[in-house]
């Protein structure tokens, strides 16, 4: 529970809450993004004052980016880290897709002339949906439909090429990088290497090196060199023969805290470290991964899953503990939904569901 709670702490979800999408971005390193609406919400948890609304404004202005990134997913990072980034990570990436490239026989001429089509329809500030990007590649000869547009326009991403744009309506689109974010950063890989690791610990920390290659996709010679080289920022404790790193300007203990959560599938809390312990006793089947659910936290405990649902009017939000609640957590509870509510701008109707009521 120590740990949980530090993470807590750390990660800005029990205190001192960011001012902007951008903050918590930065302070994060990545967010994991491929369930957009909940990775908003991730956003909000960690801000004063968040709405949706003013999220998709910051997503939309590009002071937040979303691009596939590192294992790699869906991430939201910030326009001065997209470059670096991916300079870092996507060399390991392309290795991890080396045989889907071969087998959709996809190679290193292809991905040239893909990303050349790519730039050209793109040029001018023009900010088109993956559909609209199949039709250029295929007005320039090259076959892309289904996942195969699909891996040549990630491969675009890895390449630095192309980022999100804003929404249309709902539909995403992407732009050049280089037009989208014009301040986007180079760093030699040492220096890239040095600032992932400080940025992943500080933000995660306590954390382990499996974790941070869990969420990288970085080797674990390349974190142990990068753990070298950002020393003098970063600390490490052994906990149950486990040696757990964070920074050096954490206090050593986090005050308990009865503050309730409610996280969304993919949450950075979840979703960023490799040994957490995703499993639970109990309630629905035990093998159940948290992460693949939007969970309560009770003072860094997993104490249940929720969900919403929208009504004219209204949003619905169930609550599913896993054990029965008592007073001063169901109030916890119900003030977390209230917040969400708030979020999304729409009054709550909170329903606390008996343990032996759970649903997905």
């Amino acid at each position: 529970m120590a740990i949980a709670l530090r993470r807590l702490y750390q990660q800005r979800l029990s205190h001192d809450l960011f001012a902007t999408p951008g903050e918590v971005v930065a302070w994060l390193g990545a967010v994991q993004a491929q369930d957009y609406l909940g990775a908003k919400w991730s956003l909000g948890l960690r801000m004063k004052n968040a709405t949706d609304d003013s999220i998709e404004r910051a997503f939309s202005d590009g002071s937040i980016l979303r691009t596939h990134i590192m294992r790699p997913t869906w991430h939201f990072v910030t326009p001065a880290d997209i470059r670096w980034m991916q300079e870092l990570t996507a060399a390991r990436v392309n290795a991890v897709s080396a045989t889907t490239y071969r087998q959709l026989e996809l190679d290193g001429a292809l991905f040239s002339r893909s990303n050349a089509a790519i730039a050209k329809a793109l040029q001018g500030g023009q900010q088109l949906t993956r559909t609209e990007l199949g039709l250029a590649l295929a007005e320039a000869g090259i076959f892309a439909e289904g996942l195969r547009l699909a891996l040549l326009v990630s491969r675009a991403e890895l390449d630095a090429l192309v980022c999100s744009g804003p929404r249309r309506g709902k539909q995403f689109t992407y732009a050049l990088l280089d037009e989208r974010a014009p301040q986007a950063r180079s760093l030699v890989r040492d220096e890239a290497l040095a600032e992932l690791t400080r940025r992943y610990f500080t933000g995660h920390g306590p954390a382990t090196v499996r974790d941070f290659a869990w969420w990288s996709g970085l080797t674990v010679a390349d974190i142990k060199a990068g753990l070298e080289m950002a020393a003098t920022d970063l600390i490490y404790e052994v906990i149950d023969g486990q040696t757990y790193w964070f920074s050096a300007s954490m206090p050593p203990v986090a005050e308990p805290s009865q503050a309730a959560c409610l996280l969304p599938t993919y949450d950075e809390f979840l979703i960023g470290y490799a040994s957490f312990d995703a499993r639970r006793k109990g309630g629905r089947d035990a093998s159940e991964n948290v992460m693949l659910n939007s969970t309560i936290l009770i003072g860094g405990r997993v104490a249940g899953s929720w969900r919403r649902t929208f009504k004219k009017g209204a949003v619905v939000i169930e609550i599913a503990p896993f054990a029965r609640l008592n007073t001063a957590e169901e109030e916890a509870v119900s003030a977390a939904a209230q917040r969400y509510g708030e979020f999304v701008g729409m009054p709550v109707i909170c329903m606390i569901l008996k343990p032996s009521a759970h649903r997905v």
